[in-house]
């Protein structure tokens, strides 16, 4: 591509959402921006934003104009597809894009949650694939009292009938007299491994919600709400997953 070709790099990055493209040529000039591995110092680099891997600080900003990243929060009794062939309902009806999105991971019909939505495919692919250990955490009722040992047991993995279990962090969140919320994270993907490895421990959940997704948390997203990652939290993602 000769210098007639493609976008000026700081227009990329402030159409990105870095900031005011003032802004984007400090960081140029502060040697904080890579295109392709290489750290580009002067204004007039010209990228194509569809194919240009561009990092600030070390953190990927995705330019492809047609990729789009959202959460939503599951409700209960929602499957975790973008259609239902049996008339459930699904993603789908809480989803108004126009792209065809894929749903990053699934949640039993039966846990409310975070999901991502994407139509990233290589990045969704790395999100659930075990090999790249992105973690999830969960909320989950159990009835106390929790014994004080009972991190440590979790987090030193118990067996399961498919093979042995862990938590990488787990601690109580909230309780009410017996009704006891605790914080689980883990980063395997195993069907229902959250309840089961909570009733293997004498804890069986009565209501589960995943609260984050590796950097991405649920917060302040009601249930069948969605929005928008910003790009920050999409950098982050590709983090997690060494993009």
């Amino acid at each position: 591509m000769n210098d007639k070709e493609g976008v000026r790099l700081q227009k990329v990055l402030a159409e990105a959402g870095i900031g005011s493209r003032r802004h984007c040529e400090e960081l140029i000039g502060e040697g904080r921006v890579t295109v392709n591995g290489n750290t580009i110092f002067r204004f007039g680099e010209r990228v194509d934003p569809q194919t240009a891997v561009i990092h600030v600080d070390g953190q990927r900003v995705e330019t492809r104009s047609e990729m789009r990243y959202y959460a939503i929060n599951k409700p209960l009794g929602v499957v975790s597809t973008m259609s239902d062939e049996r008339g459930r309902k699904s993603l789908a009806d809480f989803v108004d894009v126009p792209e065809r999105l894929f749903h990053v991971g699934r949640l039993d019909t039966d846990t409310e949650g975070l999901i991502l939505l994407t139509n990233d495919g290589e990045l969704a692919h790395r999100l659930t694939h075990p090999s790249y250990g992105v973690f999830k955490t969960y909320l989950a009722e159990v009835h106390g009292p929790i014994p004080r040992d009972l991190s440590r047991r979790l987090r030193m993995g118990v067996e399961l009938e498919d093979g042995p279990a862990k938590a990488d962090d787990f601690k109580i969140f909230d309780q009410v007299g017996r009704r006891v919320l605790v914080e689980i994270t883990l980063h395997e993907g195993r069907k229902h491994i959250v309840r089961r490895l909570l009733k293997e421990v004498g804890f069986p959940v009565q209501q589960l919600a995943r609260i984050q997704f590796g950097p991405i948390k649920l917060a302040s997203l009601k249930p069948g709400g969605m929005r928008a990652l910003n790009v920050k939290e999409i950098g982050a993602l590709y983090k997690a997953v060494g993009l």
